[in-house]
């Protein structure tokens, strides 16, 4: 599954090098650990991270975070809480423009989930122990709830 683009590069980047861009992540938590994914593109590449992505325009945050949810593992979550949100500095160094200010929900997944990864992504697995190689910001996040 491919995700929806709203936006060219060079329309994201000229926005985006101005103001920070309003994403959603979803910490989806199970008992055999917290599902990320591995990046394969459009940046941080080889790093682990929780799922996640931009907010539309006059889009409900809950609409978005399953919109996400569909297009990232393809299936639907279970918005547990908020977790507060995170600030991306580190994408400056990463894309050479702009940076990302998220909200971070704990989620847990539907019953009877069949995970589907889309494009950006390599694999996923479930971790109880946050890997090394998972972005800073996120990693930070996970460490400071337990």
């Amino acid at each position: 599954m491919s995700r929806q683009q709203p936006l060219t590069f060079k329309e994201f980047k000229s926005i985006y090098s101005r103001v920070p861009r309003l994403c959603v992540d979803l910490l989806i938590k199970t008992p055999d650990g917290y599902l990320l994914t591995l990046r394969q593109k459009n940046g941080y590449q080889n790093q682990w991270h929780m799922p996640g992505g931009t907010v539309f325009f006059r889009e409900k945050i809950t609409d978005a975070i399953q919109r996400i949810a569909q297009e990232e593992i393809g299936t639907k979550v279970i918005i547990k809480k908020s977790l507060g949100y995170i600030e991306y500095f580190s994408e400056v160094a990463e894309r050479g423009f702009g940076y990302t200010v998220s909200l971070a929900f704990l989620c847990t997944l539907s019953k009877n989930f069949k995970l589907s990864l889309d494009n950006q992504v390599e694999k996923y697995g479930f971790f109880k122990t946050i890997p090394d190689n998972t972005i800073t910001e996120q990693k930070e996040l996970i460490q400071n709830l337990t």
